[in-house]
């Protein structure tokens, strides 16, 4: 074997290692260095003080509040989306003009911008105009304060997420269904196979790497959520809907306080893949490919 082809599989490769390193490990590897400097951004004079930006995180009441509004938030997120797809999936998982519409039509939020939808929302959510509160209002409901009451701004965040990720969901886990193999099926018919027994005992298994397939996708997307966030909320009222990116914005771009939001960012790095692990741990023995 000549020295070429020993380096021609590295060579091929070597164009996506460079362009990862240098817009992914790169970015990663300089705000760990940040995190443990006190930097405005705009003098070129950083003063090092180790680990206390974390200490001070960690202290701080309204970065604990955003862990946990992010948290709930992906919870509530992940939740509604898988289950609400898996259902309708098996609902549309069905031949024809109709149930090619519905998935068209569903579909649909997914290609939007992002910023969009999230501006056709607050004109919806909108109090006193909101085409919500005008549909709620005909069935004889109080108008709500949807984005301006803390009891209701991170559950109207979690609606629009549920409806713009919806289709796209649903559409895997169409893909998913139909890649079953249909002699499965006519066993389980055979057996006299209860509606119920075949969809726990059957379908959801084989659907178990879509499943967590979506799971892992979502969680990530969720705690990463930051365009509805600053177009909807900026965080308020009060703090209710500030989760981790918006706020590493806000400390790095508005309070020009680099160290402190590198030093978020890396928590939140830490946070997703820790989440990610566990839940490789705990659930990857449950997938089936076969």
């Amino acid at each position: 074997m000549t020295m070429w082809e020993k380096l021609r599989p590295y060579a091929m490769v070597a164009p996506a290692i460079t362009v990862f390193s240098v817009f992914f490990i790169y970015p990663i590897l300089y705000m760990i260095y940040l995190s443990m400097y006190d930097w405005n951004f705009i003098s070129p004079v950083k003063t090092f003080v180790g680990l206390q930006n974390f200490f001070d995180l960690l202290e701080e009441e309204k970065f604990i509040q955003v862990i946990v509004n992010s948290t709930i938030y992906t919870m509530l997120t992940v939740s509604f989306i898988i289950i609400l797809s898996l259902l309708l999936s098996l609902w549309l998982n069905r031949a024809g003009f109709f149930y090619g519409f519905v998935q068209g039509a569903i579909f649909s939020p997914h290609i939007i911008s992002l910023v969009s939808i999230a501006m056709i929302w607050s004109w919806l959510m909108d109090p006193e105009y909101g085409l919500l509160n005008g549909v709620i209002g005909w069935f004889g409901f109080g108008k709500l304060a949807w984005l301006s009451s803390q009891k209701t701004a991170l559950v109207s965040l979690v609606l629009v997420a549920v409806w713009k990720g919806l289709g796209y969901n649903t559409l895997v886990f169409i893909a998913g269904l139909q890649s079953i193999p249909k002699d499965l099926y006519e066993a389980a018919a055979l057996d006299r196979s209860s509606a119920w027994t075949t969809f726990h005992r059957l379908t959801l298994p084989m659907l178990s790497p879509t499943i967590f397939f979506l799971v892992i996708i979502n969680m990530l997307g969720s705690f990463q959520v930051f365009e509805t966030i600053a177009i909807m909320t900026q965080g308020g009222p009060v703090n209710s809907t500030n989760t981790l990116v918006y706020y590493i914005y806000e400390y790095g771009f508005r309070f020009f306080k680099i160290g402190y939001a590198s030093a978020a960012g890396v928590i939140l790095l830490l946070i997703v893949g820790v989440l990610t692990l566990v839940y490789f741990k705990l659930l990857s023995r449950r997938v089936h490919y076969q």
